[in-house]
C-alpha cells in the first residue's frame, strides 16, 4: 500500500514539476496566440465578432511602437483559418494629427470568403527604418461571414516621382486595389484614392497631394458628369497651382477610368468657385 502512495506522491511532483516548466517557456510571438501590445488598441471590430465585406475597422495608437508616419499608423490583413490572407493588405488611415498621439485611425479592408470560418485580423506597424527590432505585430480572432459577392479591380491615380521625374503637376498614374463588388462603385475607387500610396507603391515612386483625412461627403453621377463634395481637409493649408493642380488630376482621373464620367465637378462643403486655389 505504502508503494502506491509514494507512486501517487512522486506522478505528482513530475506533473507539478512540468507544469511549473510549461509556464516559464517564452510564448510564440503569432497570430494563434497573440501577444499583449501595449500602443495599439481596436475599438471595431470587437475580438471574436462576426465581420462581413466591406469591414470598418478603427482604433487608436498611442506610442510604443506604434508611431504614425505621413498620415498612417500602420496595416491590417485578414488571415483566414488556414492562415490564407483574403483580400488585400489596408492602410490604417489616421484620421487626427498623426504627430501628436494618441492617434485615432481608420481603414476599410473587403475581402471574400467561401465560407464561414474563423479567422484573425493581423495589425503591423508603421517601420520607416525596415529594421526587424523596431517591427511589431498584433492580432485579434474574428469569425469570418461567408462572403455573397465577389472582388473586383478599380484604379487609384498618383503622382510618381520615377514616371515623371520633372513632376508635370497634372500628370498622374494608377494602381490597381481590389474591392469588394458593389454598386457605388466610384466612390469606393475615391475612398482608395483617399487611403494614399502602400508602401510597396511608395517604393515603386508613387505618392499623393491630398492630404490625409478627406472625407468625401457626396458623389452623385449624372449625365456622365461626376460631381464629389468633400470637406474642408481636402484644401487646408493647400498652396500653389501645381499641388491644386496635382490634386485635380488625382480626384478627376480616378473617376474617369469609369465609361459613364466624361467630365468631373469638385467642390467643398458645396461650393465650387472659391475652392483650390493657387
Amino acid at each position: 500500500m505504502n508503494k502506491y502512495i509514494w507512486l501517487v506522491i512522486f506522478l505528482a511532483i513530475i506533473i507539478a514539476a512540468l507544469g511549473a516548466v510549461l509556464i516559464f517557456l517564452p510564448v510564440k510571438n503569432n497570430i494563434n496566440n497573440p501577444p499583449v501590445v501595449l500602443g495599439i488598441r481596436i475599438t471595431s471590430p470587437i475580438s471574436g465578432a462576426e465581420i462581413f465585406s466591406p469591414l470598418k475597422i478603427t482604433g487608436t495608437t498611442n506610442g510604443e511602437g506604434w508611431n504614425g508616419f505621413e498620415g498612417q499608423v500602420g496595416t491590417v490583413k485578414l488571415l483566414d483559418k488556414n492562415g490564407k490572407q483574403l483580400g488585400q493588405t489596408a492602410i490604417l488611415t489616421a484620421i487626427t494629427d498623426w504627430m501628436k498621439p494618441p492617434v485615432s485611425f481608420e481603414t476599410y479592408l473587403a475581402f471574400v470568403s467561401q465560407e464561414e470560418q474563423s479567422g484573425f485580423l493581423v495589425f503591423k506597424n508603421e517601420n520607416p527604418s525596415g529594421l526587424p527590432d523596431n517591427e511589431k505585430q498584433f492580432a485579434i480572432p474574428v469569425k469570418i461571414a461567408k462572403s455573397s459577392g465577389e472582388l473586383i479591380t478599380v484604379k487609384a491615380y498618383f503622382n510618381n516621382s520615377e514616371l515623371d521625374s520633372e513632376y508635370s503637376c497634372n500628370k498622374v498614374f494608377p494602381v490597381e486595389r481590389q474591392v469588394a463588388k458593389t454598386p457605388a462603385i466610384a466612390r469606393t475607387a475615391l475612398e482608395e484614392l483617399l487611403k494614399g500610396p502602400v508602401n510597396l507603391e511608395k517604393d515603386a515612386g508613387f505618392f499623393t497631394s491630398i492630404n490625409t483625412g478627406v472625407k468625401i461627403q457626396k458623389l452623385t453621377i449624372e449625365n456622365e458628369t461626376a460631381k464629389v463634395d468633400f470637406d474642408e481637409q481636402l484644401q487646408f493649408q493647400v498652396g500653389g497651382s501645381c499641388k491644386v493642380s496635382a490634386i485635380r488630376a488625382q480626384i478627376t482621373e480616378t473617376l474617369k477610368q469609369f465609361p459613364i464620367v466624361k467630365n468631373v465637378i469638385i467642390s467643398i462643403d458645396g461650393r465650387t468657385e472659391d475652392i483650390l486655389q493657387p
